[in-house]
C-alpha cells in the first residue's frame, strides 16, 4: 500500500456516496417496527385461552400488562363463574375477583429469593420451571375450591411429564421429535 490515505478518502467518498444515495423514511422507526412488536402474550399457558374471548383476543395481546387488570378482570370474573358457578375461594385463598385480577395481569412473576415453580403447594407462582404442571395447577385453582379436593374430574389433566426428558445442560428444552 503506497498511499493509506488515498485509501481511506476513496472509502469515505464511496461510503458518503452509498449514504447520500438512500431513500430517507421519516415514519421509520426500527423499534417500533421491528424488534418489539407485540402479536400474543401467554405469560400462564391457558389463561388467554380460555379467559379472554375471541372478541377480545387482538386488544388483549396488545395490551400492556399494567392495564390488563383494570381492562379485563371483570370479563375474567364472568368467564370464572360461568366456568363455575360454585367458585368461592381457591387453594391460594383467592375469592373470585382477587383470582380474576391476578389472572388478568398476564406476567409471569419470578421470585429472587423463593424456589422457582409456578406452584408446589407452598410456594405459589414465583416463577416456572420447565417440568411445572401448568395446566393441572390451573385447573386446580379454578376448579379444586378452597382445598382443592372439588371436582376432582376437572383439577387434573392427566398429563404427568413431557414426552421427551428435559435435558440438564443449557438450553434445558428437550430434543425436537
Amino acid at each position: 500500500m503506497k498511499n493509506p490515505k488515498r485509501y481511506l478518502l476513496l472509502g469515505l467518498m464511496l461510503g458518503a456516496l452509498f449514504l447520500s444515495s438512500c431513500e430517507k423514511d421519516d415514519d421509520f422507526n426500527p423499534i417500533e417496527n421491528f424488534l418489539f412488536q407485540l402479536e400474543d402474550q401467554m405469560a400462564r399457558p391457558a389463561i388467554n385461552t380460555v379467559f379472554v374471548s375471541s372478541d377480545d383476543k387482538d386488544v388483549f395481546n396488545v395490551t400492556p400488562p399494567a392495564q390488563q387488570g383494570a381492562a379485563f378482570s371483570s370479563k375474567f370474573n364472568s368467564r370464572l363463574l360461568a366456568l363455575n358457578p360454585n367458585y368461592t375461594s381457591n387453594a391460594l385463598g383467592l375469592d373470585a375477583a382477587t383470582f380474576t385480577n391476578i389472572l388478568a395481569t398476564d406476567v409471569l412473576t419470578v421470585a429472587t429469593q423463593q424456589p422457582t415453580t409456578f406452584f408446589d403447594g407452598t410456594n405459589v407462582l414465583t416463577g416456572r420451571r420447565l417440568d411445572d404442571d401448568v395446566i393441572s395447577v390451573e385447573l386446580l385453582l379454578i376448579f379444586g375450591g378452597p382445598d382443592g379436593t372439588a371436582n376432582p374430574g376437572l383439577t387434573d389433566d392427566n398429563v404427568d411429564a413431557n414426552d421427551k426428558a428435559f435435558l440438564n445442560t443449557f438450553p434445558y428444552l428437550a430434543s425436537p421429535h
